[in-house]
């Protein structure tokens, strides 16, 4: 796996200043884009090269393909970027039911949510005059109060994702990694006789498609570049495959008829 990068004892010294760390909290959590994009990029290649190796395993034309292919990272594009963006609107819209039900709690029955404060840091390994002082100091500030119980009974992180980042993320991953394989078609479709075996292209930038999401993936968490590329590729591969074996299939069927 690959190891968290390493900064000189000057560039921490500097990191963990008083002013350095006081700005840092200022500005708050950060939330990670990474995961939207890549699960829009991944959907969004599959999908589309999906169509490609289906239609070329039927024998359909060209245009066909293209056809499928655009209206497939058209209309999944946007379905996948509404549908995160709806999630994501749905779990914003229960956070915040969940903090109105916390206040009410805190107004109507304080002292059992002061106990479960109580519980929840002697779990945490605080106990007698250490504990009670923890508990006054967090019940002393409602505001205080119900951010942390939202933490630590609910389990709901600091940031909070907007959803209409969430879903134009994922849109955008899901279109620019999506055209990539339909490329090859459309360009031989505009410039005939320019480019042979468009589906080997397509197959090749599907391929690098898959490995460099995996690979980019690896800079962020603790896998060698080469592990994620391959496991990306691997899926998207698989995918394809049962495509490809599909339209071949539905194209005997076809001519059975």
């Amino acid at each position: 796996m690959n190891q968290p990068s390493e900064r000189s004892a000057s560039e921490l010294e500097s990191a963990h200043t008083r002013e350095a760390i006081r700005t840092r909290l200022e500005a708050g959590p950060h939330h990670s884009d990474l995961r939207d994009f890549i699960f829009g990029a991944i959907d969004g290649t599959v999908t589309t090269f999906a169509v490609v190796s289906g239609v070329s395993g039927a024998g359909l034309p060209a245009g066909v393909l293209i056809i499928l292919g655009v209206a497939n990272l058209v209309a999944d594009g946007f379905s996948m970027g509404i549908s995160n963006f709806l999630g994501t609107r749905a779990e914003q819209q229960q956070r915040a039911h969940t903090r109105r039900e916390e206040e009410y709690h805190i107004r109507t029955v304080p002292e059992g949510e002061r106990e479960e404060i109580r519980q929840i840091f002697a779990g945490k390994g605080f106990s007698g005059a250490d504990l009670e002082r923890v508990v006054e100091v967090i019940t002393s500030d409602d505001e205080r109060w119900v951010t942390t119980m939202m933490r630590e009974e609910h389990g709901y992180p600091a940031a909070e994702v907007s959803p209409w980042r969430a879903g134009i993320v994922t849109y955008s991953g899901f279109m620019i990694a999506g055209l990539l394989p339909l490329l090859p078609f459309i360009y031989k479709a505009i410039v005939p006789g320019g480019l042979s075996q468009a589906f080997i292209w397509s197959i090749g930038l599907a391929g690098v498609v898959f490995f460099t999401i995996g690979a980019f993936k690896s800079l962020f968490v603790e896998q060698r570049w080469y592990w994620a590329g391959s496991e990306i590729l691997a899926i998207g591969g698989v995918a394809a495959g049962l495509a490809y074996l599909v339209g071949a299939v539905l194209k005997g069927l076809a001519d059975m008829i």
